[in-house]
Parts: structure tokens; sequence; C-alpha cells
């Protein structure tokens, strides 16, 4: 069958940010992201016959050309291309596949650039989608085959599950999500404001991953802990990377209380509280983001802000009063449904 008489695919899927709860979904704690207004789009052709796929970008010059049977995505040439191979490694699509690839997710952000390529590529390439933490988890799995760092299933489960006008409160231990109704973009607004570095998050993320499991062997499952459990922990690194989150956990439902109520200065509080432990407890902050979180709190128009995403650079995400603006140039981002795909 020719390209011209196979069926056309248009699968999208959006990027996300964290509002609160970095660092707790490997350890199966809690956080609340949203899917927001950013997609990578996947448009092409399916090719029975065909023993490959093939995507081009207009955001890359050389094309993702992947064997039907794939065997190391790792080492797939160009870079953007392990994730395309990760994901076809994962599903063993029977037919080959033409297309392009289109996005406006800013990568190295922390927006989970990477998460909407994996999602829309499967999607593209035929994935069930009667059960949205099944198809989570084949993208976990292939985030982790393609960049070697053991993520958890927030990026994926946010493309896939958002909810517009919502954030979602997602239970990593029990991969279950409720909806959280946010404020109209009449009250507040959220801004993303870039640090110009990108997220470097593997530079420290398989340290802190290891970490953790250090304090999960000395005291249980964090998901169970609390503060008095923690300050038994001997190590003095270790203790205060579990005691983040620990008390991570806990902002992200007050967060999610608080801005159900309306409370919107007291979510932003806890966004505050959020970043100092990340850049004191987890130091995964760094100087240039901890500068830029300083300038945005500052402003009479932002509630709170915190670093978000893998840490290490990328983003700040800022809680504002609506009809204002930070000092700090950014973009604002709203809260959408996730990924979809229409065929013919």
């Amino acid at each position: 069958m020719s390209a011209a008489s196979a069926a056309g695919v248009v699968a999208t899927a959006p990027g996300r940010v964290n509002i609160i709860g970095d660092h707790t979904d490997h350890t199966g704690g809690f956080c609340l992201p949203m899917a927001i207004d950013r997609w990578i789009t996947v448009t092409g052709v399916t090719v029975p016959g065909r023993t490959d796929v093939r995507l081009s970008s207009a955001d890359e010059p050389a094309e993702a050309v992947v064997p039907l049977d794939v065997v190391v995505p790792d080492q797939t040439e160009p870079a953007w291309g392990r994730y395309v191979a990760a994901v076809v490694q994962q599903l063993r699509p029977v037919a080959g596949f033409v297309g392009t690839v289109r996005s406006t997710i800013p990568a190295g952000m922390g927006l989970s650039s990477s998460a909407a390529l994996e999602v829309a590529c499967a999607l593209a390439l035929g994935a069930e989608t009667s059960d949205p933490v099944a198809l989570a988890r084949l993208c976990q799995a292939a985030e982790h085959s393609a960049r070697g760092v053991p993520t958890g299933i927030l990026d994926q489960i946010s493309s896939i599950g958002g909810v517009a006008g919502h954030a979602l409160l997602l239970d990593c231990h029990a991969v279950t999500v409720r909806a959280v109704a946010l404020p109209p973009s009449d009250e507040v607004a959220w801004m993303v404001v870039s640090t110009g570095t990108r997220s470097l998050e593997h530079s420290g993320y398989t340290m802190r991953t290891r970490e953790l499991a250090r304090a999960e062997g000395e005291i249980g499952p964090l998901r169970l802990a609390d503060e008095d459990t923690v300050s038994t922990i001997a190590d003095p690194v270790v203790r205060a990377r579990a005691r983040h989150v620990v008390t991570e956990n806990a902002r992200v439902h007050a967060f999610a209380a608080a801005i159900t109520a309306g409370d919107v200065v007291t979510a932003g509080r806890l966004m505050d509280e959020s970043h100092v432990s990340l850049r004191d407890d987890f130091e995964s902050s760094t100087r240039a983001v901890d500068e830029l979180w300083g300038e945005l709190v500052s402003s009479p128009a932002v509630l709170g802000a915190r670093i978000t995403g893998g840490g290490w650079g990328g983003a700040v995400i800022a809680l504002c009063r609506a009809g204002t603006s930070p000092a700090v140039p950014g973009w604002e981002v709203r809260p959408v449904d996730g990924a979809s795909r229409h065929v013919g």
C-alpha cells in the first residue's frame, strides 16, 4: 500500500507542568500536575508492509528512522529518535509508519516534552487507549529505555489524563487520579518562567533515587512515613531527602484542599514552601533558579512560585493574580484535556 492510500493518523499529546509534588512519584507519593496548552502532534500514515517508523521534525535536522524490531533504543541517532525507538520497542507495531512531528513545548524546561512525544508516538502507532494507566506505564517504560533514568509515572499520566480547567491529584502508588478544579482564568493565572538553562535532572536524579531507596530501607515506605520517623534516619543527607518527600506529600494534599476552597494565598504559600524544600532538603535547584524564584516571589503579582520538573535548571511555575504580570517575563499556560488520536 502506498503512503497516499494508507490510513491517516493525527495524534496529539500535551506537555505538563507540575504545580506541586516533585520527586514524590518514584516513591509512590502524591503530586498535582496539569496538562498544559502546549502540544506535540504526530501526523502521518500507517503503511502495512513497511518495516520501519520514519519521522521528521521541523525542529530537528535529521529524521528518526527506527526498525520495527529495534533492540537498543538508547543507541538510536539522532538523539530525539531514541524516544521514538523506545516506544516502538515497547509497542511492537506490526506495520510501518511515515509521518512528521510538530511541537509547541519548549524542550529542556521541565514541561515533559519527552513524555508528550512518547504518548503521541504511541497513539499514532496504534496503542490501545481503553486503559490510560497501561498506556502510561508503556510510555514510562519507554522513557526508562530511552534515557536510562528511573523516572516515575507522573509525566505520562498527566499527558494522557489531563482535564481542562483542572489539575490531577495523582496517587503514584495506587496510580489513581482525581481531578481538582482550579480557579478560573479571571481569578488567577499560571505563569511558566524559564531560567534560560536546560533542565539537567539526569545529573542528580539517579543519585536521589538511590538516597530515597536507602531511606526506605531504613524506615519503610516514605508514602507512609511522618516527620518523626524520618528524624530517626542516621545519615543527615538521606534524612533530608526523605524529609522533602514526606513534607511534599503533605503539601500536595494541603494545596488541593486550599485551591478547592478558593484560598489562593495559602496555595501560593505552599508552593513557596515546596521550593524551599527542593532547594534545601532535596538540593535539586540551582543558583539561577533560586535567583529567578526570589525575583518572582518579591512581586506583588505573584502568590507563590516554585521550581518545576526534574530540577537542576529548567523553569519556575508561578501562581499569579489575574490581570497582573510579574516583573520577570514568562508565558501563561492553561489546563487542558489530555492526549487524543484521530484516524481518517
